[in-house]
């Protein structure tokens, strides 16, 4: 993957938010042989600098294409911490995608064990016990100041105390490959 995939899943992604608030979209089709792939992939939006909205698939069930154009208009607009995006919005909103590499299982008998496992900066990870379940993409590494405070924040995200630890926790990691927007295409 390059840097011209990447205008691709942009492309892909703001075509697809264009056309849901009504504007005028590319009417492109993508059919590459690797949009055909499966893939998974995360779109945020982001709006003068801030968060204004991220979606993403932690496992592969769709081709990449359709997974892009899915999570970039549920990021748009059924991103529960905020309102539809409107088209005024949208002109000066930026997009990112991620795309997900497969996660790994982490095996480790203990919480010290699995910590030495996480490459800070480098890993996403995903957390599962029973119905709770978190995930954070690598980026989130710059909010936290150690593998424990990370780990620490993914559990609380997942509805857990922060110095939980159960046996039957699943830890897994997986990397991305990232792509933005410079400034707003309208």
């Amino acid at each position: 993957m390059n840097t011209e995939t990447g205008h691709t899943l942009i492309a892909i992604a703001r075509n697809a938010i264009a056309r849901r608030l009504g504007l005028a979209g590319s009417s492109d089709t993508y059919d590459a042989e690797w949009l055909r792939a499966p893939g998974a992939s995360y779109v945020t939006l982001l709006r003068e600098g801030k968060l204004r909205g991220s979606i993403g698939t932690l496992q592969a069930h769709r081709t990449l294409a359709e997974d892009v154009i899915a999570n970039a208009i549920a990021a748009a607009c059924s991103d529960l911490r905020f309102k539809p995006l409107d088209q005024d919005e949208f002109a000066h909103t930026r997009i990112e995608v991620c795309v997900l590499s497969v996660a790994e299982t982490l095996q480790a008998a203990d919480e010290a064990a699995t910590l030495a496992q996480l490459r800070p900066g480098t890993d996403g990870v995903i957390l599962e016990y029973g119905r709770h379940r978190s995930s954070f993409l690598p980026e989130m590494w710059e909010q936290s100041a150690n593998a424990g405070e990370f780990l620490a924040q993914l559990k609380y995200k997942a509805g857990l105390p922060p110095d939980f630890w159960s046996p039957e926790m699943r830890i897994a990691r997986y990397t991305v490959i990232k792509w933005q927007e410079n400034e707003p295409k309208t």
